[in-house]
């Protein structure tokens, strides 16, 4: 293998959450509207700068969110709703893909148990 492919491979982040530390939360008491979710995450990027890459799964319940960060993500399972202030309800199921902006507003409700790989740029 050339050195470029050996730098090129080097680049690559593998998500597996077989080799990635779990970490296991819930919402905030004060964020909580329903239910009581469990949050598991799969951190495999930190770089320290405020960039991270991973999988986040939730179980059912609802929650209040508020992002000061950009976030790309991708719906691997499950069935969840998220709902702008003010704003209509947007379904997200397997295959949805979506980015949320800095300043968004809300609450993050898991009718399913809901699995999606993540990139957040804080």
């Amino acid at each position: 293998m050339s050195k470029d492919a050996d730098r090129t491979i080097a680049r690559l982040l593998v998500i597996d959450p077989a080799t990635v530390p779990e970490e296991v939360g819930a919402p905030a008491p004060d964020r909580l509207i329903a239910g009581n979710p469990t949050l598991r995450t799969w951190n495999a990027e930190d770089d320290g700068q405020g960039l991270y890459a991973g999988l986040w799964e939730a179980t059912p319940g609802e929650w209040r969110v508020a992002y000061d960060e950009w976030e790309f993500f991708h719906v691997i399972s499950g069935v969840s709703e998220l709902t702008e202030d003010g704003g209509e309800t947007l379904r997200l199921e397997a295959g949805s893909v979506m980015v949320i902006r800095p300043g968004f507003r809300g609450r993050w409700k898991v009718v399913e148990t809901t699995r999606k790989s993540y990139v957040i740029k804080v």
